[in-house]
Parts: C-alpha cells; structure tokens; sequence
C-alpha cells in the first residue's frame, strides 16, 4: 500500500456584505469572506491538502480565479471535483484534518453540520474529517479580524499493484 500525506493551506479577508461560508456551512453572518469562490478556507485548505498528496498541484491550478466559471463556485464541488481526480489516479481519501485560525465566529456549534459536509463532498465516512479551530489570540491580521487563515493535512492511500 502507497500512503501520501499533503499539506494545504488558505487565508481570505473579510468583508462586510459577504456570505460567510466555513466547511461547507453557511454562517449567520453581517461578514464574510472575499474571494473568487465562496471564500470557503477551510475547504480551499482540504483542497489543496488533498491536491499536494496526490502530487496534483494546487486549487490555482485546477481552479485558476481567472477563470469566470469558477466565479462564487462552491468550494464543496471543487472538493468533490479533487476526490473525483484522486480516485481517477487510484488513490482513497484516508482521513482529512483542519484548523481555522480566527477569533470569530465558534465554530463548536457548527462542527458536527461541516463535518458532515464536508465528508458527503469527499465521499468518505463522517468520522474521517476533523475540523477544529484555535484563536490567534487578538494577534495579527486574524485577531484584528481582518481575514481568516485555514491549515489542513491529508492521507491518501492506493494499493500498491
């Protein structure tokens, strides 16, 4: 068995008037994120995780912004869209992990709804996908709340032929 592991990730500012869209689920928000996408971090974080274990490149490659097709796209697709290429290459989604880095919103009430999402768009069990969140402490771009950064890493597995 070939086991890959990938890294990935993605910041977006806020702006007033956007929606603000996290693992999938929509948030009771005056704010979002901006972006060329739905500005969802935490998925455009687990896309280019996947992406990067698979040796695939990375979302701007697959999903250049310049492109106006992929214009408000949902980030659940694009990631449906990565697991669709993985498996063409033979690999299966092991086990997906993420943190948002922000100050605001919690997510604790949210976890279980992005979770959920997020594994019905990789086509995994629920239990594969992580997602938690840590603050920065007032520090930075993120506790002035002035964007939101994601990380994520990945396992990719293929049987070995």
């Amino acid at each position: 068995m070939i086991e890959r592991i990938g890294m990935g990730y993605d910041v977006h500012a806020t702006e007033e008037g956007r929606p603000l869209v996290l693992g999938g689920v929509k948030f009771d928000s005056s704010w979002g994120l901006l972006g060329h996408s739905d500005a969802d971090v935490i998925s455009h974080a687990l896309g280019d995780a996947l992406l990067g274990a698979a040796a695939l490149g990375d979302l701007g490659t697959w999903f250049p912004p310049a492109d106006s097709k992929w214009k408000d796209a949902s980030s659940l697709a694009l990631l449906s869209r990565i697991a669709s290429m993985l498996q063409g290459q033979g690999f299966r989604i092991g086990n997906v992990d993420a943190t948002l880095l922000a100050d605001a919103p919690r997510i604790a009430p949210h976890r279980d709804a992005m979770r959920a999402a997020l594994a019905g768009a990789l086509g995994v069990p629920v239990e594969s996908v992580s997602v938690k969140a840590t603050t920065n402490e007032g520090l930075g771009f993120v506790g002035r709340r002035e964007g939101l950064a994601a990380l994520a890493i990945a396992r990719i597995v293929k049987e070995s032929t």
